[in-house]
C-alpha cells in the first residue's frame, strides 16, 4: 500500500481536472475565514471581559491593606506591575473620597482625576473596567484599569490571512501532487520502455547467435560424423584385437573422440544459450586458440587462417561467450568476403595509453574484397547485408558492435575495395588476475574397508549402465531406479543410502533438481550430486549452489565430485 502516493494523485486529478472547482474552493476558504473572524469578534470582547474584570478584582484585593494603611509605596509597586501587560493601557488606584493615589498611563491614555465605580464598557479599542477595594465589608477605595483590545477588522486580516496561506498551501500541495503523479506515469512509462527495449536487445543477440550457428551447422555435423567414425570404428576394432598396445593406442583414439565431441557440444551449447551478459577475466589468446575446431569447421577449405596472438598479452574481462560470437561472427564475414579463397589472419597485441586505460588490439584481417566507403559507416547496423538473399541477415557485425560497446571498448574498420578488410577491437586492460578453479583429489577405492551404498536415478539404461561400471570402480554398490518419485520410495525404504546420483531430465512430474530439493529437505546429510547435458539446467543447479556433473565425464571427475559432496556433509 502506497497511501500517500495515492493521496496525491487523487488531490492533483481533482483539483487541475475542474478549475472552477478550485475556484469555488479557495473562495468557500475565504467566506469561512471571514465568518470565523466575525464569531470570533464576538467571542473575544468577552473573553478579554471577563479577563479585564479578573485582573481589577485581583488588584482591587492586592490594595486593600496598602490604602488602608496609607501605605503609597507598596501601592505603586502593585500598579506598576502590570505594566509588564502590553494590553493594559493605564491603571490606578484612587482613595474612598475618590482622590488618585497612583498610577501608570501608557503614551495617548490618560487617568480618570477622579475615582468612581462604573459598569464595564467599550470605548472604541478599549475596554473600561473598575472595581472596589473593601475592607471589612467598606469600600475604602477603588480601583481602574483601561485595556485595550484588537479591532475587528484587523482580527479579520489575520484570519483572511490564514486562509490565504491555506489556500496557497492547498495550491502547492495540488501543483506538487500533479507533478509527482505526472513524474509516476513518466516513470511507469520508462519502466516499460527500457523492460521492452531489453526483451528486444536479448532477442537480438539471440538472433545475432542463431544467425552463427547456422554458419556453422554443415561443418559441425561433418566433425560430428568424423567423431563418431572414430568411437564406433575404434569399438569394433577392440572386440576383434587382443594386442595389448594396439588396444591402448585404440582406446586412446576413442577417448580423444569423445572429448573433442564433448568440447564441441559445450561451445554450440554457450552459444545456444539464452543469459544476461557475464564479464570475466580471460585469457583472450586461451580463448581464441580454443575456438579452432569452431573455426576450422565454419570455414571453406579454401581459406586459410592464421593465428598471431602472443603469449604475454593483458587480461581482459569481458563475457566469454559474447567474444566466441564476435570473433566466429567477424571470421564468417571475412570468409564470405573472400569467395576465390584468402586468408584470414586473427592477432592481437597490447596497447598502453599514458594517461588513459590501457588496451588490447583484437584484429580480424582478410584479403578479401573489402568494403565501399559510403557502406563502412553502416555495417554495425542491424540487418544490414550487402549479401545475396537467403546468405545473411545482417545481424552478425551488430553483434560484434553490441558486444564492443558492452565491453567498455571501441572498434574501427580499415577497408579499400580490391584490398581486404581489418576490423580492429579495442578492449580495456583489467588488472583482475583470472581466477583459479577449485580441484579435488580424485577418491581412491577403499579397498578392504567395505563398499558403500549408492543410488542411482538415470532413466537411460545405456547411461545407467555406464555410471553403475563406474560406481562399481570407486567401491560403491549401487542400485538403480528410472524416476524421482521411484527414488523417493526406495529412500524411504532404505536408511543404507549413503550417496545420491541422479540424472537432471526425467520423465514424470519431478525431474533430479526437484528430487534434490526433496532430499535436502527430507534427508539433509544425504550427499547428492546431479548430472546433465542441458546447460540451462547446469545453470538452474549452480545457482542453487548444488554438485553437478556435466555429461560426458570421466571416471576421475565423479571421483572428485563424491569427495567433494562427501566431505560437505
Amino acid at each position: 500500500m502506497k497511501p500517500i502516493p495515492d493521496f496525491f494523485d487523487r488531490l492533483a486529478r481533482r483539483l487541475t481536472a475542474s478549475p472552477l472547482g478550485a475556484l469555488l474552493i479557495a473562495v468557500a476558504l475565504l467566506i469561512g475565514a471571514l465568518f470565523l473572524a466575525i464569531q470570533n469578534d464576538r467571542l473575544g470582547k468577552s473573553e478579554k471581559l471577563r479577563q479585564a474584570t479578573v485582573q481589577a478584582n485581583i488588584l482591587a484585593s492586592s490594595l486593600a491593606a496598602p490604602l488602608a494603611f496609607d501605605d503609597n509605596d507598596a501601592i505603586r509597586e502593585y500598579l506598576h506591575a502590570f505594566r509588564a501587560d502590553a494590553a493594559i493601557q493605564a491603571a490606578a488606584a484612587y482613595d474612598e473620597h475618590g482622590k488618585l493615589v497612583a498610577g501608570f498611563a501608557q503614551p495617548g491614555a490618560a487617568l480618570p482625576p477622579t475615582g468612581r465605580l462604573t459598569t464595564p464598557a467599550f470605548q472604541g479599542r478599549d475596554l473600561i473596567v473598575t472595581a472596589a477595594v473593601a475592607q471589612d465589608g467598606s469600600r475604602i477605595g477603588t480601583v481602574y484599569m483601561r485595556s485595550s483590545i484588537e479591532s475587528g477588522l484587523r482580527r479579520a486580516m489575520r484570519y483572511l490571512g490564514i486562509a490565504l496561506i491555506v489556500v496557497f498551501a492547498s495550491f502547492l500541495v495540488a501543483l506538487l501532487g500533479a507533478a509527482y503523479a505526472s513524474l509516476s506515469h513518466s516513470l511507469v512509462r520508462l519502466r516499460s520502455e527500457i523492460e521492452s527495449r531489453e526483451k528486444a536487445e536479448a532477442a537480438l543477440r539471440q538472433s545475432q547467435k542463431m544467425e552463427a550457428m547456422g554458419q556453422l551447422t554443415g561443418g559441425v555435423a561433418h566433425d560430428f560424423n568424423n567423431l563418431l567414425m572414430v568411437a564406433s570404428g575404434g569399438l569394433e576394432l577392440l572386440e576383434r584385437t587382443t594386442d595389448p598396445e594396439k588396444r591402448k593406442r585404440l582406446n586412446t583414439g576413442i577417448r580423444q573422440a569423445v572429448d573433442r565431441g564433448a568440447k564441441l557440444t559445450q561451445q554450440l551449447l554457450t552459444f545456444a544459450r539464452r543469459s544476461p551478459l557475464n564479464p570475466e577475466v580471460i585469457d583472450l589468446a586461451d580463448r581464441i586458440h580454443g575456438m579452432d575446431t569452431l573455426l576450422d569447421r565454419s570455414l571453406r577449405e579454401d581459406v586459410a587462417i592464421v593465428l598471431d596472438l602472443p603469449e604475454d598479452l593483458w587480461l581482459v574481462e569481458v563475457d566469454a561467450s559474447q567474444l566466441e560470437v564476435a570473433v566466429l561472427n567477424m571470421a564468417l564475414n571475412a570468409r564470405d568476403a573472400m569467395p576465390a579463397g584468402g586468408t584470414i589472419t586473427i592477432s592481437a597485441h597490447n596497447h598502453a595509453q599514458p594517461g588513459a586505460r590501457d588496451q588490447i588490439v583484437l584484429a580480424i584481417a582478410d584479403t578479401g574484397t573489402g568494403i565501399e566507403p559510403e557502406q563502412i559507416s553502416k555495417v554495425f547496423e542491424p540487418f544490414f547485408t550487402t549479401k545475396g538473399v537467403g546468405q545473411g541477415t545482417g545481424l552478425g557485425l551488430s553483434q560484434v558492435y553490441g558486444f564492443v560497446q558492452s565491453s567498455g571498448g571501441e572498434i574501427e574498420v580499415e577497408s579499400e575495395p580490391g584490398q581486404g578488410t581489418t576490423m580492429r577491437l579495442r578492449l580495456p586492460r583489467t588488472n583482475k588476475a583470472v581466477p583459479k578453479p577449485a580441484g579435488h583429489p580424485p577418491v581412491a577405492p577403499r579397498g578392504g574397508k567395505g563398499r558403500r551404498r549408492a543410488l542411482l536415478v538415470e532413466d537411460d539404461d545405456t547411461v545407467a549402465t555406464m555410471v553403475g561400471g563406474m560406481l562399481d570402480e570407486l567401491d560403491f554398490d549401487h542400485d538403480r531406479v528410472a524416476s524421482a518419485d521411484a527414488a523417493l520410495e526406495r529412500l524411504e525404504a532404505d536408511t543404507e543410502v549413503e550417496l545420491i546420483l541422479s540424472d537432471m531430465m526425467m520423465p514424470g512430474e519431478m525431474n533430479g533438481l526437484d528430487l534434490v530439493r526433496v532430499i535436502a529437505k527430507k534427508w539433509p546429510k544425504l550427499p547428492t550430486i546431479l548430472m546433465t547435458g542441458y546447460s540451462a539446467a547446469a545453470a538452474s543447479a549452480a545457482s542453487e549452489g548444488l554438485r553437478l556433473l556435466v555429461k560426458p565425464y570421466r571416471l576421475d571427475d565423479l571421483a572428485t565430485e563424491i569427495d567433494a559432496v562427501t566431505k560437505s556433509k
